[in-house]
């Protein structure tokens, strides 16, 4: 038996513990929005930015966010769902991130860093899918 010196799991373990974390992350950012209320003022916005029926499309983001951070956390469609998530991600950066800078805190607030770093995680997690599975 191996003793156990840092960093203390294996890379699949460390793997599968990055798509829990992000499949939760996203689906907490989703009930998030439903709990504060913000999903109609997140519609306006797509509206506002040439989505069709914004609140529409609002709930649809919200909801896969939810039911797809869930599925990808207890491993379901990995290889696909992160596709979604990087599309959503980069639509983001688009519209809101790169417009106010790189930095998410510090030099500039609110910037594309930390979305850049997620649809990375994403590709990475996308890479480990057992393609016989899923």
């Amino acid at each position: 038996m191996k003793p156990l010196l840092f960093p203390f799991f294996s890379t699949q373990q460390f793997l599968a513990g990055l798509r829990i974390l992000l499949g939760l992350m996203l689906a907490a950012h989703g009930v998030m929005r439903i709990f504060a209320g913000t999903v109609g003022g997140f519609g306006e916005f797509l509206a506002g930015n040439g989505f069709p029926v914004g609140v529409a499309f609002a709930w649809g983001v919200t909801v896969f966010e939810i039911l797809g951070g869930l599925a990808l956390a207890i491993g379901f469609a990995i290889r696909w769902i992160p596709l979604v998530f990087i599309i959503e991600l980069i639509v983001g950066i688009i519209l809101v991130h790169a417009p106010r800078g790189w930095f998410v805190v510090g030099y500039t607030l609110g910037g594309a860093e930390f979305s850049t770093l997620l649809i990375f995680c994403f590709l990475l997690v996308a890479s480990t899918a057992n393609t016989d599975k899923r």
